[in-house]
């Protein structure tokens, strides 16, 4: 029988800071403790799959009514990053297979004047904001200016990203896109940042709304991932939401863009349908683009409960030889002061019909023992980073 993994990344849901999140500025995150503080908080089904029986999950500054339970029916881990950084490309990318040792670089002053003159030449557009911003705040103060002169907003945050939002009467989304892809072409180098995003907005001054028609553009993964592996490897790669952009379109045989979450579950539920053999590899961004990113404790914890609610229908899905995954790529603690990013450890929780039940895996030291267990799950050559839990996890565990 084809042997398939569905890997889901619940974006920034870390589970608590890593020894290094001082140098971060992150002492006391825990996004999953934080997100338990809300009255919306529930998720009935993971904590069944070990969720909260996983090692220092739980140690936190914020007082919450979550605890272990006794007999968990999956196997489940916390992962530390071995990479520089705590954002969505190291993150993904280590989960891979690729470890960064250095952070991509940032701006907390704005882009420099060089980079910011060679954008304005290609495009033949001006430059408004250029600063660390808030994306609905930005669109809020800038808009108006944007819509009335053409010029581009571009802006940054705490992470590795060169943004540019335009309102779409203005600048149709190709048109960005093709912005985007100039940007793209200067951000090398030392200025070479993980991610240019386009940002398109609509509607009217005082009520402008960001779209759906968002659209990144990353770095091409420095070494050889998990997704080239298994590509090469003659075995199926399906990516659904921002997955695709993240790898820069490497290593992927079919991608299933999504308006959010609830469009991401339901495609998801989808594919549990659809005969392939391989790797379904997801990520739901609302719970950090929408809510992390906003301190919106109460959206983040009914964006999980609502993502809880689907985990028994994707398990009653499960065939013999599947395996379901659910980890995270960084925190995003919507308590603390900070709206960025949050150095933690991500969870690995592990469902399937040959899955042993109650498996602690304990602290990992790299993201990567994900992919080191993918690749040796469906028979595929190892990567150079992390190792296969297979043996640990599985009743039966490779192809004959």
């Amino acid at each position: 029988m084809a042997k398939r993994v569905f890997l889901v990344v619940l974006d920034s849901f870390g589970i608590g800071e890593e020894p290094d999140a001082a140098e971060y500025g992150d002492e006391g995150s825990n996004t999953l403790c934080a997100c338990a503080t809300s009255p919306f908080f529930h998720m009935p089904n993971l904590r069944d799959l070990g969720l909260f029986n996983i090692e220092g999950a739980l140690d936190s500054v914020y007082d919450v009514d979550i605890a272990p339970i006794e007999a968990p029916k999956g196997a489940f881990g916390r992962l530390r990053e071995a990479s520089k950084g705590k954002d969505t490309t190291v993150g993904h990318w280590e989960m891979a297979g690729v470890i960064s040792p250095e952070r991509f670089p940032t701006y907390p002053n704005g882009f420099p004047a060089d980079v910011i003159e060679e954008f304005e030449r290609l495009t033949g557009r001006k430059v408004l904001c250029n600063k660390p911003y808030s994306g609905t705040e930005v669109i809020r103060d800038y808009g108006r200016e944007m819509v009335e002169t053409g010029s581009l907003i571009v802006y940054t945050s705490a992470d590795s990203v060169f943004q540019i939002a335009a309102h779409e009467d203005v600048v149709p989304c190709e048109q960005l896109y093709e912005y985007c892809r100039m940007a793209r072409s200067i951000l090398t180098g030392k200025n070479g940042v993980a991610r240019v995003i386009a940002r398109p907005f609509v509607g009217e001054d005082g009520n402008y709304t960001r779209t759906s028609h968002r659209h990144d553009f990353s770095l091409e993964p420095t070494g050889q991932t998990m997704l080239d592996i298994l590509s090469a490897n003659g075995t199926d790669v399906i990516s659904v939401g921002k997955i695709f952009d993240i790898f820069a379109h490497r290593g992927i045989k079919e991608s299933i863009p999504t308006s959010g979450n609830p469009e991401g579950i339901e495609r998801t539920i989808e594919l549990l349908d659809r005969d392939f053999e391989g790797l379904c590899f997801v990520n739901f961004v609302d719970t950090d683009m929408i809510y992390g990113h906003r301190n919106d404790v109460d959206g983040y914890a009914k964006a999980l409960a609502y993502f809880d609610e689907h985990v028994p229908t994707i398990l009653g899905k499960l065939r013999e030889d599947d395996l379901f995954m659910v980890t995270a790529d960084h925190g995003c603690d919507p308590v603390t002061p900070s709206t960025d990013h949050s150095r933690e450890y991500v969870p690995w929780v592990i469902a399937g019909p040959r899955v042993k039940a109650g498996i602690d895996l304990k602290t990992s030291g790299t993201f990567a023992d994900i992919s080191a267990t993918i690749l040796d799950y469906l028979g595929a050559p190892a990567g150079d980073h992390g190792t296969s839990r297979l043996d640990q996890i599985m009743e039966v565990t490779k192809n004959a």
